[in-house]
């Protein structure tokens, strides 16, 4: 690393005689590093004009790889100050319901820690209620629930609407089809999210309505999970169109239909989290984090 620091300033003053004083090394001293560095790497780095050095090629992709190990210091000394600086590493725990946490939290996460890698994250899981009781009870800083939340003593913070949509396997009838209606999803072969999820919920509550009883072969908990089995065994499925994003359909060859009743369906992803959340200062980060993400998506 001290070799590769070392040429790269030789390179950016153009002169062994000024590189020596901005390393304050004398010149001697300095050729035989870059000597050694050669040695070390087998090329030739600089070719030599009188008192002029030109890079080789080999020496200009030496130079370029010199100036990534350089950021990347930068980068880690800055993320270790950072840290002394906070005194202790941060950290933060989130409660994340089943659909949030397959759906939306990932790329909350990905998000948050591309700019803050040296916050700690945990996460619980648990159906919505579960989640709101573990906030009340201060046992996560925050919970990530797909549904609006009005309890005493805590603050729900909308993210974004969501709604139902029909999945479908190549080759299914329903593709071809002209229309929908949501009466087509009468006896129709479907899988199904378990009961008991806001999701569930929904689709019960959708299918009561409109007196639909579709022909549920199978109830799983989770989303991946029904995606390859959609194809497996060329059935429908309902699905959150958060979750639904363009590569994962692409990728496991499934078509989208709209069925104007299934956007009655809406859901409301929302943060919630109790007045003391105000006071730490990651938790806060990371609902504003959250809050930006999606208005932006909106955008």
């Amino acid at each position: 690393m001290e070799l590769m620091d070392i040429f790269a300033v030789v390179v950016e003053q153009a002169s062994l005689n000024k590189a020596s004083q901005v390393l304050n090394l004398s010149q001697p001293a300095l050729s035989r590093k870059i000597m050694r560095l050669e040695q070390d790497l087998g090329v030739e780095l600089f070719t030599r004009k009188g008192k002029r050095l030109e890079l080789t090629r080999v020496g200009q992709l030496c130079y370029e790889h010199a100036l990534e190990q350089r950021h990347s210091e930068r980068k880690f000394q800055q993320a270790i100050q950072d840290y002394k600086s906070s005194g202790k590493q941060s950290s933060i725990t989130i409660g994340a319901s089943l659909t949030t946490l397959q759906a939306t939290l990932p790329d909350l996460i990905t998000i948050y820690l591309s700019e803050y890698p040296m916050t700690e994250i945990k996460a619980l899981t648990g159906k919505t209620q579960e989640v709101v009781t573990l906030v009340k009870e201060k046992r996560v800083d925050i919970g990530l629930v797909a549904s609006e939340v009005k309890v005493s003593g805590m603050l729900c913070e909308s993210l974004f609407d969501d709604h139902l949509c029909l999945v479908l396997p190549l080759g299914h009838p329903y593709i071809d089809q002209p229309s929908l209606a949501i009466n087509d999803l009468n006896e129709l072969p479907m899988i199904l999210f378990s009961k008991g999820t806001w999701y569930r919920i929904l689709m019960d509550e959708l299918f009561h309505r409109f007196s639909i009883f579709p022909d549920v072969r199978m109830e799983i908990d989770s989303f991946e999970a029904i995606i390859r089995l959609v194809s497996t065994c060329h059935t429908a499925t309902l699905l959150p169109q958060s979750y639904l994003r363009k590569d994962l359909i692409q990728n496991n060859e499934l078509i989208l239909r709209n069925i104007p009743e299934l956007e009655q369906t809406k859901r409301t992803t929302s943060l919630v989290y109790t007045e003391e959340a105000l006071t730490n200062p990651t938790a806060m980060q990371f609902i504003t984090r959250a809050k930006m993400c999606f208005d932006s998506h909106q955008g």
